[in-house]
């Protein structure tokens, strides 16, 4: 969450992703997935389109949510949220580590 003390939070500069942007989201095996960014669109938290957000896409898809739009100061809440609708283009296989010996070797 932003704050005056820790500042803006990861997610702060979200809602300026273009289409077409990438992504890269590095899983625990250290696979690397890239998506690209095919729009980014804000929505009151009143009228939040739960469907087209979470429902099920014909394609790998990655949803990027975060609060956006006006705070209110009274609540201490965002009055909508940023969504990015993002598709997955590739998946890189991790590179195995190399051990010293082969590293090594390989100079030989």
């Amino acid at each position: 969450m932003d704050s005056a003390a820790q500042g803006p939070a990861d997610f702060y500069r979200l809602g300026a992703l273009r289409p077409g942007e990438q992504i890269d989201v590095t899983l625990l095996d250290r696979q690397t997935v890239v998506f690209s960014v095919l729009g980014v669109r804000s929505f009151l938290k009143t009228e939040f389109p739960t469907r087209l957000v979470y429902g099920k896409t014909r394609y790998p898809a990655l949803r990027l949510i975060t609060c956006g739009g006006t705070f209110d100061p009274g609540t201490g809440h965002y009055l909508s949220n940023t969504v990015v609708f993002a598709t997955m283009r590739s998946l890189h296989a991790r590179t195995p580590a190399k051990s010293v010996s082969q590293s090594v070797a390989e100079r030989s």
